[in-house]
């Protein structure tokens, strides 16, 4: 189950104090930036770039904001913040005050070719990672966690024969089975028998010493220069032997190699010998073994991305493609979202938005669910203005749930306030009362309309017939019972003859903090 809350954010987050307090795994937000153009509305006035207090007011109004969402955090959590230059320093700066136990990284985003402003272009945009100080996030795309072969090219284009001559030598590949046969003498061995005398940087790559049948390879890098091997001749025999090495067809155009020769590293033998990397068979007619799935390993996620993907028209092409239109703008690309997602969450994580836009956040998480099979679930939150949440969040998922077939389900809620007026405090008790189903369903995704497994029942009447309902009594699995609610003896043990497990509402939605 996942959620779309509409009303003011900050409403919103008092809201999931309740019901979510350290059980966010991840945030990611695009708040306003802050740049002068009418972006950012304070206390229901638009901040331009004449006030004086600019930076000010963003820095409260984000304030408020990120202090709750550090009690929503999960101790494991991690926050993300997409930024501009015009707030970046102030966000790191608040964030460092805000997470004192965390970490704080700016990672730099190149997002178009260009914004000229005061004799500068600006290209990027900013992320700000707030992560525990052991943090250690999935590789991403564009900087490992790729499928990938684990063999590697076995020329070593940083020294050449006069600096390692024992790697300098002939591999002689078989014309027709494409295997190796053998190898001729190393430059070290030449000089110690005493067939070259001159000068190592004299020595010439001779092909016509191939056997009839093969075809002799020297040590040429891709780029035609003379190196090395990395392995000496025989360490690459016993390889071969056992697997490790890889003969294909050079497809690098006028090589004077015919083959080209990959090897295994011995960070890859050791995961084949520790059982890390699954072994399925061997190569027709060569003992060169074929694995299941290697991904490659990230070293971290870069402080740099430059990816055109991540490029902002990205995000507004796609846009318009769904909706025929232009009524959002800015809206960040679904591709650079889900590297966010992909590096920060796991495939059971909880991903809150509350600052949701359009709801790409929305559908980087169906989207990376899909290509993992994983169990992500979301919560949006963003305002109606301009009909944003019903016109653009709202429609959006539906559009992209049924276009993708993502079998995404989701509940719509509403943040609205109680008016102020002279009245009881049992009065208002009453009337929150009502709200208690949606704060349920929000803490234990559930969603009662269309779930026979799970009841709630607020009142002693409402236990009374739920009980007589014999029908539904068999189908229900869990209730989950207000905190005054009091069954008695004979109404326990009917619940417990059926199986049915009762979870008390907690006094912690009755208490002040209401949105």
């Amino acid at each position: 189950m996942n959620f779309l809350i509409e009303g003011d954010n900050l409403a919103s987050l008092e809201i999931l104090k309740k019901t979510h307090r350290e059980k966010i795994d991840l945030i990611y937000i695009d708040p306003p930036y802050n740049t002068g153009n009418k972006d950012f509305t304070y206390d229901d006035d638009i901040v331009d770039k004449d006030d004086g207090f600019k930076h000010s007011k963003w820095i409260s109004f984000m304030e408020r904001r990120l202090k709750i969402a550090n009690n929503l955090i999960s101790k494991d959590g991690v926050m993300v913040i997409s930024i501009g230059y015009q707030e970046v320093h102030n966000l790191v700066l608040l964030c460092e005050e805000v997470f004192r136990d965390k970490q704080v990284v700016s990672v730099t985003v190149q997002t178009s070719g260009g914004k000229p402003s005061g004799g500068f272009n600006y290209l990027q945009e900013y992320l700000i990672f707030v992560t525990p100080v052991d943090f250690e996030p999935n590789p991403v795309k564009f900087a490992g966690g790729n499928d990938r072969s684990p063999f590697e090219g076995l020329t070593l284009s940083t020294f050449d024969k006069t600096q390692r001559p024992n790697q300098t030598y002939p591999i002689f590949i078989d014309e027709q089975t494409h295997n190796i046969v053998g190898t001729g003498l190393s430059l070290a061995e030449r000089v110690k028998n005493g067939s070259f005398t001159e000068e190592l940087k004299d020595f010439s790559f001779d092909y016509s010493e191939a056997p009839p049948g093969t075809v002799a390879l020297w040590p040429v890098s891709s780029k035609g220069a003379e190196c090395v091997w990395r392995l000496i001749s025989d360490r690459l025999m016993e390889d071969w032997q056992k697997g490790y090495i890889k003969v294909s067809k050079n497809r690098v155009k006028k090589h004077p190699n015919k083959f080209s020769v990959q090897y295994l590293p011995d960070g890859v033998i050791n995961k084949i010998e520790n059982g890390s990397l699954e072994v399925i068979g061997t190569e027709k007619e060569a003992p060169t073994l074929i694995f299941g799935e290697n991904k490659t390993v990230g070293s971290g996620i870069p402080t740099i991305w430059l990816e055109k993907d991540f490029f902002t028209n990205r995000g507004t092409n796609y846009l318009k493609e769904i909706f025929g239109d232009k009524r959002f703008t800015y809206p960040k690309p679904l591709e650079f979202i889900i590297e966010v997602l992909r590096a920060t969450s796991n495939p059971n994580s909880t991903i809150l938005d509350f600052f949701a836009g359009s709801g790409t956040t929305g559908q980087a998480v169906m989207e990376l669910n899909k290509t993992d099979e994983g169990g992500r679930n979301f919560i949006l939150c963003t305002n109606n203005q301009n009909n944003i949440c019903k016109e653009v969040t709202y429609e959006r998922l539906k559009k992209v749930n049924e276009i993708n077939k993502y079998n995404m389900s989701l509940k719509y809620f509403e943040v609205n306030f109680l008016p102020v007026r002279n009245r009881f405090y049992y009065e208002y008790a009453h009337e929150l009362l009502n709200s208690i189903r949606e704060l349920v369903e929000l803490e234990n995704a559930i969603n009662f309309s269309d779930d026979k497994e799970n009841s709630i029942i607020l009142t002693d009447k409402e236990l009374d017939e739920f009980i007589k309902e014999s029908e539904l009594l068999k189908l229900t699995k869990t209730i989950y019972l207000g905190n005054d609610v009091l069954p008695d003896r004979e109404q326990e043990d009917i619940l417990k003859q059926n199986d049915v497990a009762v979870n008390i509402i907690p006094d912690y939605y009755y208490k002040d903090n209401w949105g």
